[in-house]
């Protein structure tokens, strides 16, 4: 069974969705809701959430805030909101879907899909033994909650967003820093870092197509494209083939 959380500041919002994912209770439950971010802050993890409906503008914190606030989760997010603004920034924390209010059935329908392929991939990585942490291949990642140390190796990729970054890890997990790309350009000098586009930085060990183009692009494990800058193409196919 999905374990679901709703957090939107309106009730009807809350209320809405709560209705509609009635529809898919062979699947999903929804085990808490939430109004205010920093009460979801403090209660969300004791929810073990698979995923985390999250509207983005909310007082206090928004939601991209809230998720940068709560340092590091598991869980899978899927944006709710009626914006069309902020589609990007969805993107780049690797967010399920982004759907405007109202929402639409067949639009919910697809993204509980996309949910239910991705969760078995994150619960097979989860059960690998994990391996023994060299402390040179350790990065400290400061966020409001701690500093988290993460294994360079479990690193796919970093996204920038705005002044923040996105860490993007085995395991389906995420860490959002407020320190820009360029600051962790020099960190991740490793052999298999390459920074491939203003606003990605790559493990290349997790690489798993090249497709042709201008500069091209790069399939990661975890499912997401990233466009090449033509300016990094050939030290990649270098890097990749060489």
């Amino acid at each position: 069974m999905i374990r679901a959380v709703i957090l939107d500041d309106e009730t009807s919002g809350i209320k809405t969705l709560h209705l509609k994912l009635k529809s898919f209770s062979e699947i999903l439950q929804v085990v808490g809701t939430f109004q205010s971010s920093f009460e979801a802050a403090k209660d969300i993890a004791d929810l073990h959430a698979d995923v985390l409906f999250l509207d983005v503008e909310m007082p206090g914190m928004n939601g991209f805030q809230f998720l940068q606030f709560i340092g590091a989760f598991d869980f899978e997010v899927i944006f709710t909101t009626a914006y069309n603004t902020y589609t990007l920034e969805a993107l780049r924390i690797n967010a399920i879907d982004y759907l405007l209010k109202p929402i639409e059935e067949e639009e919910l329908q697809l993204a509980i899909l996309r949910l239910q392929k991705r969760i078995p991939e994150k619960i097979r990585l989860k059960t690998n033994p994990p391996e023994k942490i060299h402390p040179n291949n350790r990065l400290a990642l400061p966020t409001a909650e701690g500093i988290h140390l993460v294994k360079k190796t479990d690193i796919i990729r970093v996204e920038a967003m705005s002044n923040y970054s996105t860490f993007h890890l085995a395991g389906n997990k995420k860490i959002v820093v407020s320190k820009t790309l360029k600051e962790y350009e020099g960190i991740l000098n490793d052999a298999s870092f390459l920074r491939i586009n203003r606003s990605s930085i790559v493990n290349l060990e997790y690489a798993s197509k090249y497709r042709k183009g201008d500069g091209g692009s790069l399939e990661m494990t975890d499912g997401m494209v990233i466009e090449v800058s033509p300016q990094r193409k050939e030290e990649l196919i270098s890097r990749l083939f060489e």
